[in-house]
């Protein structure tokens, strides 16, 4: 089962500073038939404009991942870590127990993200935050995973679930494939360019809801850049 979700029929918001597209509920965006897919409960595409950003706010028993797609975000929280984030690397949140975080773009230019909040196995939990560089080159061709708190995955940025974050870039005519398990939830989306899974066209941000394929097969029908969260 594969259910294609058009970029253009997100649910969304525009605050000037952020310009916001939501393939599940969120905020001001409330379908109750649209809450999540498996373990996954928020895929935000954000534009955040330069010298802007979320000021300090509260987490509590999520696991966030953001997924640089242009520009850079700077991260500060209460821990006391602050990192820069570039396009194409990613960070993770686990927020546990409870952390207050900012995210800024102090770029120049357009900072374009993917934000995704997975849930936790279990709530609690002392809060960390990480980043890691993922090389392209390193995804060229194949699904490379980012984060991960799935057995084996020990070179991703870790999660608390049992979920993984993957990408892959994909030249025109390049085919990858990605297995997944029974009972577990794909979400994709192409950061860029279009694809088709299983035969199902995705054009540049619309997302892929699937489960019940035992293999994904995804065929670039451009240069592609893909993001894969595969989860219970």
């Amino acid at each position: 089962m594969i259910e294609r979700r058009p970029f253009d029929r997100l649910g969304g918001a525009d605050h000037g500073w952020l310009k916001a597209r939501h393939h599940f509920s969120f905020a001001s965006y409330h379908d109750p038939k649209n809450m999540g897919w498996g373990a996954l409960r928020v895929w935000n595409d954000d534009e955040i404009a330069p010298r802007s950003g979320f000021p300090p706010h509260p987490h509590a028993d999520m696991e966030i991942i953001t997924y640089v797609r242009d520009g850079a975000i700077t991260h500060q929280d209460s821990l006391g870590n602050q990192g820069r984030t570039e396009a194409g690397d990613v960070q993770v949140m686990s927020a546990g127990s409870g952390i207050r975080h900012a995210e800024y773009n102090l770029e120049a230019e357009t900072t374009r993200i993917f934000q995704i909040w997975i849930e936790p196995k279990s709530r609690g939990g002392a809060p960390t935050w990480g980043a890691k560089p993922f090389p392209k080159g390193a995804r060229a061709g194949k699904f490379v995973t980012l984060a991960s708190g799935l057995p084996g995955d020990d070179d991703a940025l870790p999660i608390r679930t049992d979920a993984r974050v993957a990408g892959a870039t994909l030249k025109a005519g390049e085919t990858t494939e990605y297995p997944l398990g029974p009972g577990r939830h794909a979400y994709l989306v192409p950061a860029a360019g279009a694809v088709e899974v299983n035969g199902v066209r995705l054009d540049t941000r619309d997302g892929a809801a699937i489960r019940d394929e035992a293999v994904l097969r995804v065929t670039a029908l451009e240069d592609a850049e893909v993001v894969l969260v595969d989860a219970p």
